[in-house]
């Protein structure tokens, strides 16, 4: 698809370049750019006509990993954070072993790619920090309130969870400002067409939240989810010493790239 093309074409320069500050703007024009396709999208929806095929909301499930992982969750809650940004809902399996993203097609395209290299990226990063054993007699503070010692699956955990905190963070910051600068993009197209009112002005802020609402009134016809996924159940808090720096510094780097291998094969993480 053409805004993936883009974005693919945007995110081989972010690929060179070991400059975190540069791999900071990739991100957020990365997201920025998932933002705008999703409004020329829907624009263009409306502008076909009622009796021809359009796209549609949809749902698809997506393999996070297999049962008993650690990993799972901190993968889930990847998963969820992307997809927050990007107009999907999501129901999770109660062993997190997959999740059912509900959403246009192309937005449920865009989070998979995003999914794809940003679980890969955690993956990686983390296993090359643990190796180099500066976690070794660093401390975390535990959901109990005790300072502990870090084995390597607790500093995997906290570096994990760092990862998705800043991801999620910058994702946010790129996706508002995106929808301030649609709010003040004007559509040609007919107010009808998103609940606006005869000679009101449709911008693409507009079209993004008539897009939310249709997806929402698809899920809640569509989702059989019953419960509330709660998440990482381990005993590391947010407070988790050097490997939470670790991690949020992984993230501020990160980069993102259009391998589809995760999301078709699972990422096969430890944790």
């Amino acid at each position: 698809m053409k805004h993936l093309d883009r974005i693919a074409a945007l995110l081989a320069k972010a690929e060179r370049t070991d400059n975190p500050i540069e791999a900071e703007l990739y991100l957020a024009k990365a997201q920025a750019l998932a933002t705008q396709a999703s409004v020329d999208l829907a624009v263009a929806r409306a502008r076909i006509a009622k009796r021809e095929a359009r796209e549609q909301p949809t749902n698809k499930t997506i393999h996070i990993g297999e049962p008993a992982q650690r990993a799972n969750r901190h993968l889930v809650a990847l998963f969820l954070s992307i997809g927050h940004c990007n107009a999907l809902k999501v129901d999770i399996a109660h062993n997190s072993t997959y999740v059912i993203a509900y959403g246009m097609p192309s937005d449920i395209e865009v989070c998979e790619t995003l999914y794809a290299s940003l679980a890969t990226q955690m993956a990686t990063s983390a296993t090359v920090w643990l190796k180099r054993g500066e976690w070794r007699g660093d401390r975390y503070r535990s959901r109990e309130g005790y300072a502990k010692e870090h084995t390597s699956q607790t500093a995997r955990a906290a570096f994990y969870a760092a990862f998705i905190e800043r991801i999620a963070q910058r994702l946010r910051e790129a996706y508002e400002q995106e929808v301030v600068r649609q709010s003040q993009r004007v559509v040609d197209i007919a107010p009808e067409e998103f609940g606006a009112v005869a000679g009101q002005k449709v911008t693409g802020e507009l079209v993004l939240r008539a897009k939310e609402v249709e997806v929402r009134d698809f899920y809640r016809s569509s989702s059989k989810a019953r419960g509330r996924w709660t998440g990482y159940s381990g005993s590391v808090s947010r407070q988790g010493g050097a490997a939470s720096l670790a991690g949020r510094e992984a993230a501020a780097r990160a980069r993102l790239g259009s391998s589809r291998e995760v999301t078709s094969k699972g990422p096969g993480l430890s944790a």
